[in-house]
């Protein structure tokens, strides 16, 4: 029996095609296969050398043994690099991404692996990366350590150690300018806290520039975009200009005894932002003298700028995960992304994230929450036993070499 088939209208090809479209559009697709393919994710171990690198477009996982465990983890100015400190054993090594960017496409430089640039400094606690160096901040002599990026590879290099005069041991901050010198805390050796008083300039040889002006209650946390540098203080918000000037933007009256002791620069929008576990995230107004509040809570568990430095990327202790727009101020989007982290927890949640991705570590299970920042979809992925911290690397871009 021979079967019949009539042809189709043209009004229903249309509509079949037409369903067809919208089902892929709506489709839910997991969501790694939806980060940009040249990003990456580095996480470190709390009890073990153990490093993973993951990309999350394909969810793959690379494995490589740092020289220490319960590292910090940063990325450098360029992305292509990350810096793993380790106080305790003075210790500073570099890891190559094996990416390079070229502006409109991405390259892809041999393969992942650490670089033959390290740092051997008493105690490289605090890290930065500008104008194409990386520099620590050693709190066990209060002096810098500083290299090229472009030495990364160079074999036998060691970051260079400045020590500015009259460096003491404190737990201390620095900045580079884009004219090549450096805000740098001071400590007076006569006090009795851990947490530097003031701020002062100095060149590459570690020569005084610009004497300290202002004097705080103590110091912690700062940011620079290159032409000015602001450092959290107990007194107030310290701005240091490259000049030399330096101010104190006043805290509101309702902070009482809090200060916004972590700051954080967000590029993408050419402002700062300041945070304290007592009020919350707050804008830094520079021309305004002010701070204007973005999202105040005494519930952050943790409080990032994205990798593009355009949103902040709020989590708290009840498991929500808040978008803002730091060009608005406004709350983009928010969701649930984890179950809650009790404020007592000893191994919490660290966070990064992507203008997609948010990235949550789960310290007891050995793996990482991917969150669609969009969906607020969930993903877990395997990487070390007790992840500890975790860096983006890479670019957001599929642009390869054509």
């Amino acid at each position: 029996m021979k079967t019949l088939y009539k042809p189709l209208s043209l009004v229903a090809l249309l509509s079949i095609g037409l369903i067809s479209c919208n089902k892929d559009e709506n489709e839910e697709t997991s969501p790694e296969a939806n980060e940009f393919k040249f990003v990456r994710v580095l996480v470190n171990d709390e009890t073990g050398k153990q490093l993973s690198l993951l990309t999350p477009n394909t969810g793959n996982v690379e494995s490589f043994e740092a020289s220490f465990a319960k590292t910090t983890l940063y990325t450098t100015e360029s992305g292509r690099y990350a810096a793993i400190l380790s106080s305790v054993n003075n210790s500073v090594q570099t890891f190559d991404s094996g990416l390079e960017s070229h502006g409109d496409h991405i390259d892809v430089k041999g393969t992942p692996k650490f670089g033959a640039l390290t740092g051997a400094s008493l105690k490289p606690t605090h890290f930065k990366s500008q104008g194409g160096e990386i520099i620590t901040f050693n709190d066990g002599e209060g002096s810098l350590s500083i290299a090229s990026e472009a030495d990364v590879h160079t074999s036998g290099k060691k970051l260079e150690v400045v020590k500015p005069s009259g460096a003491v041991a404190h737990h201390g901050a620095m900045a580079r300018f884009t004219n090549g010198t450096y805000a740098i805390t001071v400590k007076n050796p006569q006090g009795t806290a851990t947490l530097p008083e003031r701020v002062k300039i100095i060149s590459r040889s570690g020569q005084d520039i610009h004497a300290s002006t202002v004097e705080t209650k103590g110091i912690h946390g700062n940011a620079s975009n290159g032409t000015v540098a602001v450092f959290g203080s107990q007194s107030g918000v310290l701005v240091v200009n490259s000049n030399g000037s330096q101010r104190l933007i006043p805290h509101p009256e309702a902070f009482g005894t809090a200060w916004l002791s972590s700051i954080l620069e967000a590029k993408g929008v050419q402002k700062f932002i300041g945070y304290s576990a007592a009020k919350g995230a707050y804008e830094i107004d520079l021309s305004g003298n002010t701070l204007k509040p973005i999202l105040e809570s005494t519930d952050i568990l943790q409080c990032k700028v994205d990798y593009a430095g355009k949103n902040l990327i709020v989590l708290l202790h009840d498991g929500t995960l808040k978008v803002m727009d730091l060009a608005s101020g406004s709350l983009k989007k928010e969701g649930k992304a984890l179950s809650a982290v009790a404020k007592d927890e000893t191994q919490k949640p660290v966070l990064a994230a992507t203008a997609t991705y948010a990235y949550i570590t789960q310290p007891k299970s050995g793996e990482i929450i991917q969150v669609n920042l969009d969906t607020f979809s969930t993903k877990r992925l395997k990487v070390t036993s007790t992840p500890y911290q975790l860096t983006i690397l890479g670019y957001e871009s599929n642009e390869g070499h054509q």
